[in-house]
């Protein structure tokens, strides 16, 4: 994928990739030690990733951009990855022909988001706006180990995955299933196909 990516961005004349990263830890090194003009970021890359990840860089670097770069089309995830301080969101699909436009909207200090990702975040300003979409009631890590969940990793994977004891994931689990209503893991399952979360 990464790959990939430099190759469409080669070749633009005010775009140069000056480095690149494997994973969420590996990223955080990496932007502690080179200056970035924007930081393309995906959402579900090895160790720590998504939300957590963003909330980190935010922390340490308020300023840098961060456009993020995902296979989720679902709004929800571009909601959350706005909220916790991304700048724009952009679908794998519409890489090739809208990264370029999305990089220099970032870069210059404006946001990148879709109409249907607008339309979300001004839905969820609105008071008893979610009342019809339960996960968005979930906290971002809840809404992490959902989406594991639902995709049928185990408790100790989740665990390994996030970097969190069998206890803490244990303890994200219940209070998913009740703030969700849910009775088993195949009802979370269905939910999650339903709302096109997987």
């Amino acid at each position: 994928m990464r790959e990939g990516l430099k190759r469409i961005l080669d070749g633009i004349e005010d775009i140069q990739v000056i480095g690149e990263a494997i994973d969420g830890h590996d990223t955080i090194t990496k932007v502690r030690s080179e200056k970035f003009d924007v930081l393309l970021l995906d959402l579900s890359m090895p160790g720590r990733s998504g939300v957590d990840l963003i909330h980190q860089i935010k922390e340490e670097f308020p300023k840098l951009p961060i456009l993020i770069l995902t296979m989720h089309e679902e709004e929800q995830y571009a909601v959350r990855a706005i909220r916790a301080g991304a700048n724009g969101y952009l679908t794998k699909e519409s890489a090739g022909t809208q990264l370029v436009t999305a990089l220099r909207k970032v870069a210059s200090g404006r946001p990148y988001i879709s109409m249907e990702v607008a339309e979300q975040l001004a839905m969820s300003a609105m008071p008893s706006a979610n009342n019809d979409l339960t996960h968005s009631a979930l906290s971002d890590r809840e809404f992490e180990v959902f989406c594991h969940l639902a995709k049928g990793k185990s408790i100790t994977e989740i665990g390994e995955i996030l970097h969190l004891s069998v206890k803490t994931v244990s303890t994200h689990k219940t209070r998913i299933m009740q703030k969700m209503e849910l009775q088993s893991i195949s009802e979370l399952v269905q939910y999650a196909m339903t709302h096109h979360l997987l």
